[in-house]
């Protein structure tokens, strides 16, 4: 009987160490941070990972997350420097640096996060109110982000918080702008069009009006040079022609007379009203071209009759 109640007694109280050993030891992951807190207040800080001992039943550990933690900020709608209206998108990214005044200021996460939200949005009222639309949108949004991020930080440090990025993702104008604005920028690009082709057409006039006029110009040098050349070639065959008629006169009427009658009677039907005494046909008369009777309406004579051709001696 004795030894059963020692032994039930030994389990027993075997047990309760157990229970006490695994209520008093706590693992503290690489990413987390830890404190532990008895009855609520703090009783130690702990960033370093590994196999953490408390008091059993007495103390208790909070976690915090070491991480980058990101915060979606919801759309916004601020005013420009330039009376402009617009809806800012934007998120963040932060870490806990210091869990003890993170514990102190706000607790936890959800809490973190509405106080950020509140920081953020605040800041970049402020600095996007400073700044026209096309300065936010284009030439010195890398630079605004950087001053949020920096004013928002200096707010976030009393939370035990670093901040590591804020950026605006979406900067645009409302829904009721966007088609007024539209419509505008195309009515602006469709004047410019008009510009450029009208420029272009009065441009293409000019080249179109020189080129005509250098094209009149050349075309005139041309035929000057043309009729030059003409001209001087008319002289130089006059020229020709009248050293070749001085030469031989007789051969020259001759071969003009043939080339008259190349011309002139041609194959087909060609037909002539002429004196049989007339000049054109006095080559057809007379070899020579000579006209008989010295007078316009002589009567050819017959040519003087040649003598026959001696015929060749028959061969020996």
């Amino acid at each position: 009987m004795n030894n059963s109640t020692f032994r039930t007694g030994f389990l027993i109280a075997l047990g309760l160490l157990a229970i006490v050993l695994y209520s008093s030891i706590f693992i503290v992951q690489q990413t987390q941070y830890a404190l532990v807190l008895r009855f609520g207040a703090v009783q130690s800080e702990i960033r370093e990972p590994g196999l953490k001992f408390k008091l059993p039943l007495i103390d208790n550990v909070t976690y915090f997350d070491k991480r980058v933690l990101d915060l979606d900020l919801p759309v916004q709608t601020l005013l420009s420097a330039d009376r402009q209206n617009l809806e800012v998108d934007a998120f963040t990214r932060y870490r806990i640096i210091d869990p003890l005044k993170f514990y102190q200021a706000v607790g936890n996460i959800a809490l973190a996060n509405q106080r950020l939200a509140s920081f953020t949005n605040s800041v970049m009222r402020n600095v996007l109110a400073n700044a026209s639309r096309d300065a936010i949108v284009r030439t010195e949004r890398g630079s605004l982000m950087n001053r949020i991020q920096e004013d928002v930080n200096t707010q976030a440090g009393s939370l035990g918080i670093e901040m590591i990025d804020v950026r605006l993702t979406r900067v645009d104008l409302p829904a009721a702008n966007s088609q007024a604005v539209y419509q505008r920028m195309r009515t602006e690009r469709e004047r410019e069009a008009a510009d450029l082709r009208a420029n272009g057409q009065q441009r293409a006039q000019t080249i179109r009006a020189r080129a005509e006029r250098e094209a009149t110009i050349i075309r005139a040098e041309a035929n000057r040079q043309a009729e030059e050349l003409r001209g001087q070639g008319d002289a130089d065959r006059n020229r020709i022609l009248a050293e070749a008629f001085s030469q031989d006169p007789d051969f020259f009427s001759f071969y003009r007379s043939m080339q008259a009658y190349e011309v002139g009677l041609k194959a087909g039907d060609t037909r002539f009203v002429l004196s049989p005494t007339s000049d054109f046909f006095r080559f057809f008369n007379d070899a020579t071209g000579q006209r008989n009777g010295g007078g316009a309406g002589a009567p050819a004579q017959p040519a003087p009759a040649q003598p026959a051709p001696a015929q060749p001696a028959p061969a020996q």
